[in-house]
């Protein structure tokens, strides 16, 4: 349990700092007020981790599964959520049932925008 914990640390570590160097590259060079930066990391790690995931290697290797968590969890999970909610709601789409994978997606936008705004108002009624 605790070389799983040090190994998501260390990849959440190095996601991060790639997230917030490539976010920054990408929108220096945009010189535009659209979220670029973001936009490319986002897309960036849902293609890292949908590769990471069709990797035919693996099924109780330890190694691989520890680098595999490495890299999911811990690099992705840094680098951005996005990925992992990509990749959670494919794997809910594969299960054929169209309703789930589109109300957990439905529900994850809106709700997220909702928090988001909440949390701003909270920050501006604290700050007073």
């Amino acid at each position: 349990m605790l070389r799983n914990i040090l190994l998501v640390a260390a990849g959440g570590a190095v996601g991060s700092v790639a997230r917030y160097l490539l976010s920054k590259a990408v929108q220096g060079a945009a010189a535009s007020a659209f979220p670029w930066g973001t936009m490319t990391v986002n897309i960036a790690g849902c293609l890292l981790i949908g590769f990471i995931g069709g990797l035919p290697i693996g099924g109780g290797d330890g190694q691989w599964d520890g680098l595999k968590l490495a890299l999911t969890a811990g690099f992705c999970g840094g680098f951005t959520t996005f990925s992992t909610f990509a990749n959670e709601s494919l794997t809910l789409a594969k299960g054929g049932d169209a309703l789930l994978p589109a109300l957990y997606i439905g529900v994850s936008v809106a709700v997220g925008i909702l928090a988001a705004a909440a949390g701003t108002q909270l920050a501006k009624a604290l700050a007073g």
